[in-house]
C-alpha cells in the first residue's frame, strides 16, 4: 500500500476531487496547510503598505491506495491541480505498512 501526500493550491481542489473520483477513489484526507517552496511566499498591499506573506495557504490532500494503483492517482492529482505556474505543488508517495478500518477491524488492503 501507498500513502499519496499532495500539495496543491486551495482552488484546485474540486478538480482534484473530481479526477480522483473518476478513478473510483472514495477517501482522501484535506487539510489547510501553509508553507513555501521556491516561490518565497509573496508580497501584498493592504491600505498602501506593502507586507511580505512568508507563507503561502496551500491544501494536503492524504490518500491510501493499493501499490499497483499508486501512479494512476499521482497522474490524476498533477492532472487535477496543474496551472503550469509557480506554486502548483507537490507529491509525495511514501510506503503504508499497515492500516485498519476503526469500525469493522478490516486491515490493510482491505480497510482502504
Amino acid at each position: 500500500m501507498k500513502l499519496v501526500i499532495a500539495i496543491i493550491q486551495p482552488h484546485k481542489l474540486d478538480s482534484v476531487r473530481s479526477a480522483l473520483l473518476g478513478l473510483g477513489i472514495e477517501g482522501m484526507t484535506v487539510t489547510e496547510v501553509r508553507g513555501y517552496g521556491r516561490q518565497k511566499g509573496h508580497k501584498e498591499v493592504y491600505r498602501g503598505a506593502e507586507y511580505a506573506i512568508s507563507y503561502v495557504p496551500k491544501l494536503k490532500i492524504e490518500v491510501a491506495v493499493k501499490s499497483e494503483r499508486a501512479n494512476e492517482v499521482i497522474s490524476a492529482i498533477r492532472q487535477g491541480a496543474l496551472t503550469g505556474k509557480i506554486g502548483d505543488g507537490k507529491i509525495f508517495v511514501v510506503e503504508l505498512n499497515s492500516a485498519m478500518r476503526v469500525r469493522t477491524g478490516e486491515t490493510d488492503a482491505d480497510a482502504l
